[in-house]
Formats: structure tokens, sequence, C-alpha cells
């Protein structure tokens, strides 16, 4: 299980989302989350273009002991389609960009977006081992994979994170969430919220679910960020 404080923030809304969020609203929403204990931070290479790893290089760099940016490669946005892409090359060049964005020499956690059915996963999976054995990344994720999938992953390399959909009206995902439990594997659940859920009821369920839960929930509104966190709260009440 990553070793970081419950809640972390999905980042991908601080950039390229509402119109009227500026960059330096941005930059402070980031800036707040780590002042409320947020210590994971999730985005992507894919996300406004790069320009998301810049913002949280902006707001967070040099990152305070104990923070983690967790990026993803392997995907593309293009004319509102996305499009993966598994291919070595380019998940190697994706890292090295990533690298110089975030302004890191080691990218704390670098999880493969989605799996390209057009290459073979072991080849997707082995160049993210090859950047680990280069010192380039610590640690390796999976996103929107299958239980068959994530042990294929495994027998190439340790896998740290999985990160699928999941959420309390939507647990497709169960047989995932239940393996990741048993073998110590964090499970990052995108969309954590269902529509029209109370968020910090559905946030402190999804941390009563399972030990490995590590829910991100996105946000551009400082408002919903301390209440996102409050859920925290709602949840030790339980325990």
């Amino acid at each position: 299980m990553l070793n970081v404080n419950r809640i972390g923030l999905g980042a991908m809304r601080l950039t390229g989302g509402p119109a009227w969020l500026s960059r330096d609203e941005g930059i402070a929403i980031a800036r707040r989350a780590v002042e409320l204990g947020v210590q994971f931070f999730d985005t992507a290479d894919s996300y406004d273009l790069g320009r998301n790893e810049e913002l949280l290089a902006d707001a967070l760099h040099p990152y305070r002991d104990g923070v983690m940016v967790a990026t993803k490669g392997g995907r593309i946005c293009v004319g509102g389609e996305w499009f993966d892409l598994g291919r070595p090359e380019y998940l190697r060049q994706q890292a090295e960009l990533s690298l110089r964005r975030l302004r890191v020499e080691c990218i704390d956690l670098l999880q493969l977006h989605r799996i390209d059915r057009t290459v073979p996963l072991a080849d997707q999976v082995g160049a993210l081992r090859r950047l680990q054995d280069e010192g380039k990344v610590r640690l390796v994720g999976l996103s929107e994979v299958s239980l068959d999938q994530l042990r294929e992953a495994e027998a190439i390399t340790a896998i740290a994170s999985v990160q699928n959909r999941y959420n309390i009206e939507d647990r497709a995902s169960e047989d995932v969430l239940d393996y990741c439990e048993s073998r110590g594997i964090a499970f990052i659940p995108w969309r954590p919220v269902a529509p029209a859920a109370d968020k910090v009821a559905a946030l402190a369920w999804l941390l009563r679910r399972s030990p490995v839960m590590l829910p991100i929930p996105g946000t551009s509104s400082m408002r919903h960020l301390e209440q996102n966190m409050s859920a925290l709260d709602a949840y030790r009440a339980t325990v």
C-alpha cells in the first residue's frame, strides 16, 4: 500500500476545466490541498497536453516530504476523442517529458493509462519496468485493467496501484479490488462519487470498503476540496 494519507486529489480539473478557473486559482487549490493533508496527487501526461503536470510542479515544487505525484502515460486525447498508445518507444518518450514537466529525476508512480490492445501487454509493462531499472520510475501502476491483466503484469514487475472506475453505484471492479487488498496493492478509484451521491458519505463509504482504497476526488473549487477532505473525519468517526 502507498504510504500516503487516504484521500488524494485528482488534478485533472485544475487545468482545461471550467473557464472561470485561472491558473493561479488552480495552483492555490493544489497548495491548499497539501495544507489539508493531501499527500497523493494524480495527473497524466495527456491532461491538457502536459500543462496539468506543469501546474502541479509550479504549485508544489520543491515537493514537501511525503508528497507523491503520480502520473500516467499511454493515452492521448485528440479533438475530444481518446486513443490508447502503448508502444514502448512512445511510453518512454512520454515518461521523459513527464520527468521534465514535473521537475524530478524519478517519477514517484507511473501508471499505464490504458492497455493498448494493439500492443502486447508484456511490451507495455516491460517498457515501464525498464524505466524502473534505469531509476527514472520508482513505482509502476495500471489503470482500467481486468484481474487477468493485473496478474499478467505482476509477472513482469511489482504493481503498486490499480486505478479503475469504482463507486457505490459502479462496482464492476469488485474482483480486482479484492485481489488488490489481498496483495497490498493500492486501489485508486476514479470517479469515486456517483452522480447525485452525497460526496462526504460516498468517500467515507469507500474508505470503509477496503484498507487499500485511495480515493482521488477531483475538484476546481476550494470549498469542495475542503468538503472532500472532511470525509476522513466522517470515516474516522465510524471506526
